[in-house]
């Protein structure tokens, strides 16, 4: 192999990280501002040898890929993963089988803090062998123990700390992962049980994996040690929208049917709060409003379902580098009753937007039967949205 062989990468994220503590998985949660995700592939979408990255997410977060997919730096796929690690990463290898590159890195998610000089350092050895792994020799003193109390010492010596990136020869690894059982502590071990010889390579004491809740403030503080602690570009932008009533059976709201006694009138679908969410992204990104992307004397849209309208928002948010932090709908009518349909439409825009359900508020409130939709002649939408610099 030579310095041009092409360069693969594999993220492992499709785990659900209960050691870490009630909430989200931990790849999804915030780290000096953006999700641990981002950071991650940040590290390798920015490395010059990094030619393409395919994640590997749990099929429930499956929608939320589109938000860290489309990039510029750097091809990137998703792909479903499975039962376990094993399954997972045999999924994300088979995903570039047609590509076959020559060198395919596989990291952990969860550790955010990987470096360019690490990465290199296990492409190098990938130079001179089929496969290459960082670790940390053993430098503490070893117990054994039970119920709180030290029953013995084990030597030290030889023992080694494993990190990721690992590192492999595209073909050696695919191999192994399809002929191994599962069960493997590591990919490391799928190797070593294929008979590949495996480097070992000098590991990063910053390259921690984040586990339990004391490592999200450790690596804060070593990320933004590194970054100079910048100031994150984060954005708002406010959204309102009011759509009246007409002959009908039903309204859309937020991508949901709700029946009533009316509909709402409009050269679209007339979602007034998919409108309003769409608004308050293209004012975040100083980018117009939808009339001007969209203007109802285009016919293309008249009857458009308003998904369009809020995809196109989200998609332009995500090629100027925003990831879309939260978005807070309130919809201002004294019929249909919203609260019952509010979490299917929170649902459905995060499916949208590619977020996490809990990223996404939708609420309403009546105007005390005061103006046009206290006399129930429309309904108003008034959003807010939060674009966080990837």
């Amino acid at each position: 192999m030579n310095a041009q062989a092409s360069v693969a990468v594999v993220v492992v994220a499709a785990g659900r990280g209960v050691r870490a503590g009630p909430g989200a998985p931990k790849q999804w949660r915030p780290l000096a501002g953006r999700a641990v995700l981002a950071h991650t592939l940040d590290a390798f979408a920015g490395h010059p040898r990094c030619d393409r990255i395919v994640l590997v997410l749990h099929p429930d977060d499956m929608a939320m890929a589109a938000g860290y997919t489309a990039r510029e730096d750097c091809r990137m796929d998703a792909v479903a993963g499975g039962p376990d690690r094993a399954a997972s990463v045999l999924n994300g290898l088979e995903a570039l089988a047609e590509v076959a590159p020559d060198f395919v890195l596989i990291h952990d998610a969860a550790r955010p803090l990987v470096s360019p000089g690490l990465i290199d350092g296990v492409l190098a050895a990938l130079e001179k062998g089929p496969a290459a792994a960082p670790a940390l020799a053993v430098t503490d003193a070893l117990w054994t123990g039970r119920d709180g109390r030290v029953t013995g010492t084990r030597d030290r010596d030889g023992l080694f700390r494993a990190q990721t990136p690992q590192g492999f020869h595209f073909d050696a690894i695919l191999a192994a992962h399809r002929a191994h059982p599962g069960g493997a502590a590591d990919d490391v071990a799928v190797a070593r049980a294929a008979g590949l010889d495996v480097t070992i390579v000098p590991g990063d004491p910053d390259n921690l994996k984040i586990t339990g809740p004391a490592d999200f403030a450790r690596a804060e503080r070593l990320l933004r040690g590194r970054m100079g602690d910048p100031i994150t570009d984060i954005r708002l932008g406010n959204g309102y929208d009011v759509h009246a009533f007409t002959e009908g059976d039903h309204v859309t709201l937020c991508g949901v049917s709700v029946p009533h006694d009316r509909a709402l009138l409009g050269h679209s679908d007339a979602d007034v709060g998919l409108h309003a969410i769409t608004d308050a992204i293209y004012g975040a990104l100083a980018d117009g409003d939808i009339g001007q992307h969209f203007p109802p004397s285009d016919s293309r849209w008249k009857g458009a379902e308003s998904d369009i309208f809020l995809v196109h928002a989200r998609d332009r948010a995500t090629a100027r580098g925003f990831a879309i932090g939260n978005v807070d709908v309130t919809l201002v009518c004294e019929r249909p009753k919203v609260g019952p349909h509010a979490p299917q439409m929170a649902a459905r825009v995060a499916e949208l937007l590619g977020i996490s359900p809990d990223r996404v508020s939708v609420k309403a409130t009546t105007s005390e039967r005061l103006g046009f939709t206290g006399r129930e002649e429309g309904i108003a939408a008034i959003a807010t949205a939060t674009l966080v610099a990837r």
